[in-house]
């Protein structure tokens, strides 16, 4: 891990205070507690390249930080382990999924994860890769396991946000003799922690409820070091697929507030989901803090908490778009995890099969009183 305070100094230290100091460097007089971005293509190299930054697409000190900050978060206490950063969610996704295999390799994939991932199943086809699907819920893609090199992980998956026994995942994976990836994005590594459930590696897409404002493109893989661990940062030199400095400072700074945006908007989704709860026009509302959701038992064993996203349907698509419409609160939008509220129709983009009226909504930091009244006043109007 790193040289930070919460690394070293602090290992018992709380989720806040962890978040609020993870990745820093010692303090040096007069100067900032979080340096500023260095932006270097290449650096200052007299002699045999033994020092630590060469070249800017290999390595940069502010991405050091950062990917330290990260690791503290995802895997705290824990040795042999690392993290690498990337430009976007995507990036970091295609990194284990395209270091890791092979032609003539399996994979499986859940049919309920992010809508990128058809495309990515078609490039993976094109290199000679089987690739399997199976639905998150039920732990279905225990069913499909024979054989494949890889089992990628999304729970609560995007946008439907069911869940699956993580922990049973993985043994059973590694039993056969899988690696395992989790994608964490929905639920953060304050929310959980895939590698602590034994998974090999914890991807997400910093876009998202890590960084939380809605400005900066970002991915991040934490895994453990080893052979697979050095292939993904292979893959990153390969293809270039790097933050910039500005991107990943942003993110740094950002991860100082992670747990208060976390918990208000973890709160707020939770009294948003109970008010939809009574709705009779709300069908397939899902969230999976609420004690009756479908997924609330497996999700409350290896969750510590649920997310900010609540997902539902309204009886038409044109019952969705006037709802949307209607919202003064929330900004239809794609993404999620900012502290400006988002909901989008999520049929509209063609690549999840949800019906025409699914609403995935996203729950900002706004005061959870003026959310709730929003919504419901939205849902009164949609209906004239």
């Amino acid at each position: 891990m790193s040289d930070s305070a919460t690394g070293d100094g602090f290992p018992s230290a709380g989720e806040g205070t962890r978040a609020v100091r993870a990745g820093l460097p010692d303090p040096v007089k007069y100067e900032p507690h979080l340096p500023g971005p260095v932006f270097a293509a290449h650096f200052h190299l007299p002699g045999e390249p033994t020092g630590p930054y060469t070249y800017g697409r290999d390595e940069n000190p502010t991405w050091t930080h950062l990917e330290h900050a990260i690791g503290e978060l995802e895997a705290p206490g824990q040795d042999g382990v690392e993290t690498l950063v990337f430009a976007s969610g995507m990036a970091a996704i295609s990194s284990v999924l395209f270091s890791q295999l092979r032609a003539g390799d399996a994979v499986v994939l859940p049919s309920d994860g992010y809508q990128a991932l058809p495309l990515v199943r078609t490039q993976l086809e094109a290199y000679g890769i089987e690739v399997r699907t199976a639905p998150t819920g039920d732990d279905a893609q225990l069913d499909v396991l024979d054989g494949a090199k890889l089992l990628w992980i999304e729970s609560p998956s995007n946008p439907e946000l069911d869940v699956c026994d993580i922990r049973r995942l993985v043994e059973s994976a590694h039993a056969r003799g899988a690696l395992v990836a989790v994608d964490n994005t929905l639920a953060t590594p304050l929310g959980q922690r895939p590698l602590g459930l034994g998974a090999d590696f914890s991807v997400a897409s910093g876009t998202k409820q890590l960084t939380g404002h809605g400005d900066v493109l970002l991915g991040y893989v934490t895994g453990r070091s080893g052979e697979a661990m050095t292939a993904v940062r292979r893959w990153r030199k390969i293809v270039g697929a790097i933050p910039g400095p500005m991107e990943a400072w942003l993110a740094h700074r950002s991860i100082a507030t992670l747990q208060l945006r976390v918990d208000r908007q973890n709160a707020s989704a939770l009294a948003v989901a109970e008010a939809l709860r009574g709705r009779p026009e709300v069908t397939g509302l899902r969230y999976p803090g609420l004690p009756d959701d479908p997924s609330h038992k497996v999700a409350s064993r290896q969750m510590r908490r649920y997310g900010c996203v609540v997902s539902f349907t309204l009886p038409t698509r044109a019952r969705a778009e006037r709802f949307l419409e209607a919202l003064r609160l929330v900004d239809d939008a794609t993404s999620f995890g900012g502290v400006r509220s988002t909901a989008e129709r999520r049929g509209r983009w063609g690549g999840d099969a949800v019906p025409e009226g699914f609403i995935r909504l996203s729950v900002g930091a706004e005061d959870p009183e003026d959310l709730v009244a929003d919504v419901l006043r939205a849902l009164e109007e949609s209906a004239r």
